[in-house]
């Protein structure tokens, strides 16, 4: 197979015009062609009047070898690579343990599915509900401001990211087409196709609900055990050796491999592992509101006259401003015709979040706009001072809202010019269980105000509109991601507990569902390895299981 990347062609080409590029650019005969198929599509929106899609095509020729050596100077074209999943290892028919994942979301999720793929048989803890019932709990609050603490939009199966976008892009590196595996099994679960293809891939919640379904049963089926309402309260350490774990109801499981993808706001099981000596530095995260226009100024200002073409879906931003302060203001986890959602998981405080479904059909576009702090500037000290801010913020913003859990909001011209907001505008709030219209500059830091005001007009300079006054902010954003990274060592273990696999977001090393996903299955080959006392080379011994790899 060839790969062909960087075909271009208009927005509405008719369907012989990539087999019609493909020929053209290979010089070649229509029977020399046999097939092709698209690995990526995306598009360039800098000419509204001009869209172009970008197309990334795998193709089946007459002579492959002939042709890359007629465009060996062409960088555009070359063998097509490999992209197939390989288990690195097998359990033994006899397993003497089983492993251990705490937390089911997307890193759990993944890690537990590809130890079970493996023969591990992993039994895996989650504190939440199964994600039907966690879905009713979640929109019970929502609906009935009734905050279950272990069953919400932070904790339950799937993770933070059921009540998302679903997006599943991102610019970790990915040289072993991890993510690849994390699509395929997506798709098997039940996505749509088109999530291996477009460029910037999104599920929603609804589906993302029945997938994740589907691949617990999977996981079941393939030997590993899923216990819901199962917190962790305890690890075992003998010597630096982790040997177990006590639960929340006193049971105890003897486990020397144990992957902790709890997720970014598994505070109390923070403080645990801090008080157990579990080495553990403070990193950096962001703080900031969501912002709402509609969705149709959106799709004006990126897209122009093609506005609402269905190639082009609902369209997104991704910006970013170096403020005067020194300070740094970006968007973050833009939710194109979505919806603001209440994200709290500790009574007593207000978070917000963002939240799509696969349509992308509602009024309004939604993203963060959120201020960039470092632990050194802004909350040295202590490795868990950055958790101590986030509740901080989240309770001034409960208050600020009326100690009811709604959230507090402000029409961006009253937040510019530094006055209470008294009525909304076009802009219609979509968070529920409601907002109470206020004065934002009291529930954050004065750098970060600062920071905000200036950067909204700037970004009004690449989306105009953005700075419209009757658009809508509405805080208090701070679970941007996790603000405490639990140290890891090439092997994947913990630096200083040995048999403890710190991993995804809430350990500081993902961002979002796919690279999540990703790190999950580096974790999982980590420790089946280490399990079977193997090197760590995986490449070395990836012949050797061949016979096992999954094809895309």
């Amino acid at each position: 197979m060839l790969r062909l990347t960087e075909i271009k062609l208009p927005l509405n080409h008719d369907e012989n015009a990539l087999t019609a590029a493909i020929l053209s650019k290979l010089q070649l005969m229509p029977e020399q062609l046999h097939s092709f198929s698209v690995f990526k599509r995306g598009f360039d929106a800098r000419k509204k009047t001009d869209i172009q899609l970008i197309y990334t095509l795998d193709i089946d020729v007459d002579n492959e070898a002939a042709l890359l050596n007629t465009f060996a100077k062409d960088p555009h074209i070359k063998p097509s690579p490999d992209t197939s999943y390989k288990f690195v290892a097998r359990a033994p028919t006899e397993l003497t343990e089983r492993p251990v994942v705490i937390g089911l979301g997307p890193c759990g999720l993944f890690a537990g599915l590809l130890l079970a793929q493996m023969g591990f048989k992993p039994i895996i803890l989650e504190r939440g509900k199964e994600v039907r019932e966690r879905t009713k709990d979640t929109f019970g609050f929502w609906r009935g401001k009734e905050l279950n603490p272990e069953s919400n939009v932070q904790y339950g199966e799937g993770g933070a990211g059921t009540f998302s976008d679903g997006k599943l892009y991102s610019q970790v590196k990915d040289p072993k087409h991890y993510g690849r595996k994390v699509m395929s099994e997506f798709v098997a679960a039940g996505a749509p196709d088109e999530i291996m293809y477009v460029s910037k891939p999104h599920i929603g919640t609804f589906k993302l609900v029945a997938m994740v379904e589907k691949m617990r049963a999977k996981i079941i089926e393939l030997g590993g055990e899923i216990r819901f309402s199962s917190r962790v309260d305890k690890l075992h350490i003998d010597n630096g050796q982790l040997t177990g774990l006590t639960l929340a109801n006193g049971e105890q499981l003897h486990s020397k491999h144990v992957v902790l993808a709890v997720g970014h706001s598994a505070r109390d099981t923070f403080e645990m592992l801090y008080e157990q000596g579990v080495y553990i530095e403070a990193k950096p995260f962001s703080i900031g509101f969501r912002i709402e226009h509609e969705q149709s100024m959106i799709d004006e200002c990126r897209f122009g006259p093609n506005a609402g073409n269905p190639i082009l879906g609902a369209a997104d931003y991704k910006l970013v401003h170096h403020c005067s302060n020194n300070r740094t203001v970006y968007s973050f986890c833009m939710c194109p015709g979505g919806t603001v959602v209440a994200a709290a998981s500790e009574q007593g405080r207000v978070v917000t979040n963002g939240m799509s479904q696969y349509s992308r059909h509602e009024r309004n576009a939604n993203s963060a706009i959120v201020v960039g702090i470092d632990p050194e500037r802004d909350y040295p000290g202590h490795p868990l001072a950055g958790i101590a801010l986030q509740r901080q913020l989240e309770e001034q913003a409960f208050a600020l809202g009326g100690a009811s859990y709604h959230a507090p909001a402000q029409l961006i011209g009253d937040f510019l010019k530094g006055k209470p907001s008294a009525e909304l505008g076009e802009v219609k709030p979509s968070y529920t269980p409601g907002i109470t219209l206020t004065d934002l500059s009291k529930v954050l830091p004065d750098f970060a105000i600062a920071a905000i005001r200036e950067a909204i007009p700037a970004f009004d300079r690449q989306i105009r509109g953005f700075a419209k006054a009757d658009g809508l902010l509405t805080g208090v954003e701070t679970r941007t991601s996790s603000p405490i990274c639990i140290k890891r060592g090439s092997d994947y273990q913990s630096v200083n507990i040995k048999g403890l696999y710190p991993a995804g977001e809430g350990a500081g090393y993902a961002g979002g569902i796919l690279s999540a996903g990703i790190d999950g299955i580096k974790v999982a080959e980590a420790l089946a390895l280490a399990m079977l006392d193997t090197v760590s080379d995986t490449d070395s011994i990836a012949d050797s299981v061949a016979d096992n790899s999954t094809t895309d």
